[in-house]
């Protein structure tokens, strides 16, 4: 069921081609509900994308929709992935964008996990 405000899915996004083998990618991580792989521009010295296997236009619609056994194994495959890549000791940026706002650039549901060094604060702090 499509969630209000959001575009239908578009199977001819990047991260659907690539789902499909049509276009290759470094993979690190692949099961039945998702395929982590490495950003082609990556903004940290480790920036892996994590992506459900199922047609989910954004987290709101990922949410929404997908089965409870995808939810799970999706975020399950984003914690193996961030152990396999050694980033639990020194901590790592799970991140997810949405929408206009949001930035977001793919009309997929993925995350961006980065790692590899001091990422800062994410958001200034607000002026009062």
């Amino acid at each position: 069921m499509p969630v209000s405000g959001l575009p239908p899915y578009d199977p001819s996004n990047i991260f659907a081609r690539i789902l499909r083998g049509e276009i290759p990618c470094r993979k690190v991580y692949e099961d039945d509900v998702a395929l982590a792989f490495h950003d082609i521009n990556p903004q940290a010295p480790v920036h892996v994308l994590v992506v459900p296997k199922g047609q989910y236009v954004s987290m709101a619609d990922f949410s929404a929709n997908a089965s409870d056994a995808e939810i799970a194994g999706f975020w399950r495959a984003v914690g193996k992935v961030a152990k396999d890549l050694s980033l639990e000791a020194s901590g790592y940026r799970v991140l997810t964008n949405m929408g206009v706002h949001g930035h977001q650039e793919v009309p997929h549901f993925h995350v961006h996990i980065f790692g590899g060094r001091n990422l800062g604060r994410m958001v200034p702090p607000a002026k009062d």
